[in-house]
């Protein structure tokens, strides 16, 4: 089936929009917790979902040619639940590039101008019960068979 970008499935922040500024209270400068989302018009069939953040503008490749910056590998959430709470330790953790587990928000270098943030919702049609600390490549590997239908919510933050 592979990934399927999806306009019917929707995700919001009460703490954003998209294509809007991130607060600093969820940035590597604030209080550096996880902002509420919520989704909507999942496909039939959904039986867990995965929120990733990722910041494709950071100047990182890494050895296995994947590239950017991964702040947060969220899954094993029910497919009863759409919206997670801010600062949300529920569910399982993976492990972000500043290697731990849960969220760490956006900390772009200094002088290094605005950056877009990624957080993608993925509806997947099992629940896969996976292990705590999967890195966002490994998940990705992980579910890919499974999605039903992904969609995103773009935030910026530029430090300073």
């Amino acid at each position: 089936m592979g990934f399927a970008f999806s306009n019917d499935l929707q995700l919001s922040s009460s703490a954003f929009g998209n294509d809007a500024a991130i607060p600093s209270k969820h940035t590597g400068e604030g209080e550096d917790v996880s902002p509420a989302l919520s989704w909507k018009n999942a496909p039939e069939g959904t039986k867990s979902y995965a929120v990733v953040c990722h910041d494709p503008d950071a100047p990182l490749i890494s050895a296995n040619g994947t590239y950017g910056f991964v702040h947060w590998v969220h899954y094993n959430i029910p497919g009863s639940v759409t919206s997670i709470p801010e600062g949300c330790d529920q569910h399982t953790q993976g492990k972000n590039n500043f290697g731990k587990a849960g969220y760490n928000g956006p900390m772009p270098p200094e002088g290094h101008g605005k950056h877009q943030y990624y957080f993608w919702v993925l509806a997947l049609d099992s629940e896969l019960n996976l292990p705590e600390g999967l890195t966002l490549w490994e998940l990705l590997a992980k579910v890919e068979p499974h999605c039903l239908a992904m969609n995103r919510l773009i935030g910026t933050y530029q430090r300073g």
